[in-house]
């Protein structure tokens, strides 16, 4: 029997504020694969919808039952991760030069978009149990390290440098938020310093081209900086208003690659201009704050790192695509949640949608 109190207390403006980006998500993408075209690949944005309702029933589950119990959860689900994570190679769907989906049947699925959660769950176990007012010292910082490093490597491998960056980020952001010691925290940051250029020599060359590209896009306009230019051409073009919906000249005339996926917001940018990327910027930021307010209402350990994990996996992976977009950033193949095709991010980020508002409506009982 459903406890009275969590139905008072389910969270509708998460819900409405999530229902909203899809909705202009969906509309986004409808345009990204249907204007202009002479063949509109209309199956791309019916693939969508399905993976909508399968994210939506997923989301659903996921708050049915008490958060708590992913706290136990957590070692059986990581390992499960880091299980497939090890197939991938060995029998995966081999795709636009990566291998990175696992076939069921005659759904295609990526572990590596489930990895993040997996990541954030056990973190959360891990921390909720090892965190102290003190902040961690280096050597309590060796088992998250381990947690983190097999999944990081095994999607670098595949190759996935987008996702195993999010890993990275989310990880150090959880990481912060629980406290670092002072001495600890300058130990990390001069090992970064001194590990981050040596990481150029395990690049792949398309993947130091990128780099490059993303310094100066305009030392190859028509190989490794076609992307970024021709993306920024289409968040200019748009101007205030933008040209209208179905109406975007980079999008139709295939001007702009991979429009419906790392892309899709210069799509956006140019239909609906300035204000209608404001008004998305402004919903995520909405999102965001809503997922702190659950973070700092939360009254016990883990469920409070839990949900600040799940805020800033959503956080850097909308700042890392809109940046991709603008040319701040390389471009490294992050989605842009609820906006991007993809049913792998979908489902994972509904989720994640779906585990912030088990805890939101939880917080205000006392089991």
């Amino acid at each position: 029997m459903i406890d009275r109190r969590l139905v008072q207390n389910f969270d509708w403006g998460l819900i409405g504020i999530t229902s909203a980006i899809s909705l202009l998500g969906i509309m986004t993408l409808y345009s990204a694969v249907t204007a202009g075209k002479s063949v509109p690949n209309e199956a791309i944005y019916l693939k969508q919808i399905v993976w909508y309702c399968v994210g939506f029933t997923a989301m659903i589950c996921s708050f049915l039952f008490n958060y708590k119990a992913l706290d136990r959860w957590a070692i059986a689900l990581y390992c499960l991760i880091i299980l497939l994570l090890l197939f991938v190679p060995l029998l995966g769907k081999y795709a636009g030069g990566s291998r990175r989906w696992l076939m069921v049947g005659p759904v295609s699925f990526q572990p590596s978009e489930f990895a993040k959660l997996a990541v954030i769950i056990v973190l959360a176990r891990y921390y909720s149990r090892a965190a102290s007012s003190k902040g961690l010292s280096f050597t309590g910082l060796f088992v998250p390290f381990l947690l983190c490093i097999a999944p990081f490597i095994l999607i670098v491998l595949q190759p996935d440098l987008g996702t195993a960056m999010m890993i990275f980020l989310i990880a150090a952001s959880m990481s912060l938020f629980v406290k670092i010691e002072r001495k600890a925290f300058i130990y990390l940051v001069s090992a970064g310093a001194v590990t981050i250029p040596l990481v150029w020599f395990f690049l792949k060359n398309y993947q130091k081209q990128r780099i490059l590209t993303f310094l100066n896009p305009d030392h190859d306009p028509l190989g490794a900086g076609y992307h970024i230019i021709q993306s920024k051409i289409a968040i200019g073009s748009g101007m205030i208003s933008g040209k209208g919906f179905l109406k975007g000249t980079q999008s139709a005339l295939s001007f702009l690659p991979e429009q419906h996926t790392d892309f899709i917001f210069s799509v956006l940018a140019e239909e609906w201009g300035f204000i209608g990327s404001l008004v998305l910027l402004l919903l995520f930021f909405m999102l965001v704050v809503w997922g702190l307010k659950i973070t700092y209402g939360c009254r016990d350990t883990f469920g409070t790192i839990l949900s600040f994990g799940i805020t800033a996996m959503l956080s850097w992976e909308v700042i890392v695509n809109i940046g991709m977009a603008m040319g701040l950033m390389p471009v490294v193949g992050v989605t842009l949640p609820f906006v991007s095709y993809g049913g792998s991010s979908i489902v994972a980020t509904m989720i994640s949608i779906g585990i912030l508002l088990n805890i939101s409506m939880r917080r205000f009982l006392f089991k």
